[in-house]
């Protein structure tokens, strides 16, 4: 039997279908379609995907051409993809092409093993004589990756670096000092991997003829213990993982020759208690570029190491009174001749793009204006244009631009309002773009540069229809005015049945953190939002002081206090939502995951008057316990502002609580460790205070796997239902 509910509007009677929890989290009614694994090809005219093939049940590498979006071949036939004839063909989780696109090297049976880190096992796929071979015999590789001349792969396995010859089917171990817990050579530690979103840290010269990597030395790093439950007895799982103002791992800079097999170890100047966040060689091949972070990340350094006699030195520096957007060490770009470069600094009170020569000496300030750029792609050498992406339309929504490498002549790509993701070929004559709103699905389309539609690649029809047969709630955007004389961007989403005569409870969802966006004018992805609001209940977010796309003193401000501004700002949303006539200002509650876990504990701490209930996922509830490239780059050191640990730690404050507590941890969480939580009851405990809490037993940060997500999303709907 199909459930449904009416809707009056106006005179006229609409029926929609019930959403149920397990159309959200047990079916495929909500799927939204991409372009898998697309790849652009040398010249520019063509491009490749990842396609499921419906018929055989595998996936096929394509071949597309830029100017008709038309398949002109298949590159991979998934069906044939078999390296030993008793099993089943490969499945292929990721590929990509060797520089004379001749021959395909090939991801499969991926072992996760943290965000952005990932083992294989890796072959090399002929395409002049369809063979398939394995790269290399043993364990699982990490981060395999072709050379710039296409003859070598480079690969990390064991925490050691390894080079593979491909014409000469040698193995060369570039490292072999590689130990867990100890040493980590071409691959990232934890910390890097989560907090500067680098996992590979290896990279091949243009010429092949060198590679640079990063060693970790993290003997002296305070070693994190998770128990894993299963078997007889429990397995500890050990990593090591510096919290706030402990030691971090010492990290050093090495290139190897691949002719005289030597490593040299480049200077990067004498403090050591610093982060190595990039390393990118300079089309010439002889310089490597070296960007270094102090600890409190508010110096930005460019070096320059010149590999023919080992010196280096320092052409840039960049200096905060806060801290440094770490976006800006992925902006960094060097000019095809090598002469120049461009980089990002929020200097200004914004995030823009600057040009300057080789010495660091400013050519130019690219963009300028009350507005953040958020992403720089790249020159079209052509016609010397910058291509980036920027809040200059709305801080709700990103937009598409390009602009003369003068600084003159900027132009909007972008047509349609909402959220743009462009993906651009390498000879920036052609973008595919994937953008969204809120009452839009992901729509991919191939452009040509100029701005001509050349095709629509994914468009999600269905996903739309579906909602549209559901009732989806639509998504208002309005400000909301603070005490402190600035506005709060919000959205707000009521049931299709609203009536302005009735009270309705409140729903606040929160992330909250430090550069971060919810209210944005994009598909919103939280469908369990959706099946509140068909539950009668009204749903709100706001992006509080500190978050993104505002400018630098927008998100500054919680500088050396986090918790302060964001839980006043949620406290005084809560006031204002609760004095609209159709809110029952007696029922509000809040909820938020992981740093929203964060300030919807807090806030219902400190705004216990307001708040009648809420849920915390895998919520951080001191800052000590989080680790230091991310903790200290807004409440610096412990050890030199314990205040700004403890004084918005919800710990600290357990003894206020007066609502209804629903804390949820994974036991597995390597990010927000389960210690977080427990350490909270504890608090909760001795202030004699109730609550509910869940633990899921070897989840990780995301809570997810098998029967896991709708388990979890039925608790807190039935908690909500319960408490709200």
């Amino acid at each position: 039997m199909i459930l449904a509910f009416l809707i009056y509007n106006e005179g006229f009677t609409q029926e929609y279908k019930k959403l149920t929890l397990e159309d959200i989290y047990h079916s495929s009614l909500f799927k939204i379609n991409t372009v898998t694994e697309l790849r652009w090809m040398n010249d520019g005219d063509f491009y490749t995907a990842l396609v499921q093939n419906n018929q055989t049940g595998y996936s096929d590498v394509l071949k597309y051409s830029t100017k008709t979006a038309e398949v002109t071949d298949t590159l991979i036939h998934g069906e044939n993809l078999i390296f030993d004839p008793e099993k089943e063909p490969l499945k292929i989780s990721s590929y990509q092409f060797n520089k004379y696109e001749s021959k395909i090297l090939i991801s499969s049976e991926v072992t996760k093993i943290y965000r952005r880190s990932s083992k294989a096992i890796n072959y090399i796929f002929d395409l002049n004589t369809q063979e398939l071979n394995l790269l290399t015999t043993g364990a699982k590789q990490s981060f395999a990756a072709f050379s710039p001349q296409g003859n070598q792969v480079a690969f990390v396995r064991g925490n050691n670096l390894f080079i593979t010859n491909l014409a000469e089917d040698n193995l060369i171990a570039v490292t072999d000092d590689g130990k867990k817990n100890e040493i980590l050579n071409g691959m990232a530690d934890w910390v890097y991997e989560e907090e500067l979103s680098l996992s590979k840290a290896f990279f091949w010269s243009p010429d092949s003829k060198k590679i640079a990597f990063l060693k970790f030395n993290e003997k002296e790093v305070p070693m994190y213990n998770m128990q894993k439950w299963n078997g007889l007895y429990p397995e500890d799982y050990t990593f090591k993982y510096p919290k706030s103002g402990e030691k971090n791992a010492v990290v050093s800079v090495h290139v190897y020759d691949i002719d005289t097999k030597k490593t040299t170890v480049i200077p990067t100047g004498e403090n050591r208690d610093s982060y190595i966040a990039r390393l990118q060689w300079l089309p010439s091949s002889d310089i490597l570029s070296i960007i270094k972070l102090n600890r409190l990340q508010n110096k930005l350094e460019i070096i320059h190491a010149y590999t023919a006699d080992n010196s280096s030195e320092n052409v840039f520096t960049d200096i905060s009174d806060t801290y440094i957007d770490i976006d800006q060490v992925d902006d960094l770009t060097y000019m095809p001749d090598g002469k120049s470069f461009i980089i990002s600094s929020e200097r200004s009170g914004f995030k823009h793009l600057y040009h300057y020569d080789i010495n660091g000496k400013l050519i130019t300030q690219i963009t300028d204006g009350e507005w953040d750029v958020i992403k720089y792609y790249g020159l079209n050498e052509q016609n010397k244009r910058l291509c980036f992406t920027s809040k200059a339309e709305s801080p709700l929504e990103l937009h598409i631009y390009s602009i003369s490498l003068k600084g003159n002549k900027l132009k909007k790509m972008s047509v349609e309002p909402g959220t743009h993701a462009p993906n651009f070929s390498k000879d920036f004559k052609y973008y595919v773009d994937t953008y969204s709103s809120v009452d839009t699905p992901d729509i991919t389309t191939l452009y040509s540069i100029e701005g001509k539609t050349i095709e629509v690649l994914v468009e999600n029809s269905a996903y739309k229809e579906t909602s549209e047969m559901y009732g989806f709630a639509e998504t208002e955007f309005f400000t909301i005015p603070i005490p402190a004389g600035d506005s709060l961007n919000t959205y707000i989403m009521k049931p299709r049945d609203f009536n302005k005569n009735k009270k309705y409870p409140l729903l606040m969802f929160v992330y909250g953190g430090p550069g971060s966006q919810r209210v944005l004018n994009k598909r919103q992805s939280r469908l369990w939002h959706q099946y509140l609001v068909q539950q009668g209940y009204i749903i709100a977010c706001v992006d509080n002081r500190g978050t993104g796309g505002r400018g630098r003193d927008f998100q500054h401000i919680t500088y050396k206090q986090l918790g302060l501004y964001e839980s006043e700002d949620q406290i005084s949303t809560a006031k204002y939502l609760g004095g609209l006539p159709y809110i029952d200002a007696t029922r509000i509650g809040i909820w938020g995951w992981s740093y929203g876990g964060y300030l919807s504990s807090l806030s219902l701490l400190l705004g216990n008057d307001l708040f009648k209930a809420a849920i915390a996922v895998a919520p951080v509830t001191n800052w000590r316990y989080y680790d230091t490239i991310y903790t200290e780059r807004y409440l610096q050191k412990p050890q030199d502002n314990p205040s700004g640990y403890d004084d918005f730690s919800p710990q600290t404050h357990a003894d206020k609580l007066k609502g209804s507590l629903l804390l949820i941890h994974g036991t597995g969480d390597d990010n927000v460790h389960f210690q977080n939580s427990v350490e909270f009851q504890n608090a909760l405990i001795k202030a004699n205070k109730q609550f509910d809490s869940f633990f899921y037993p070897d989840r990780n940060h995301g809570i997810y796997g098998g029967n896991t997500q709708l388990h979890l999303y039925t608790m807190m709907t039935n908690f909500i239902l319960e408490k709200l």
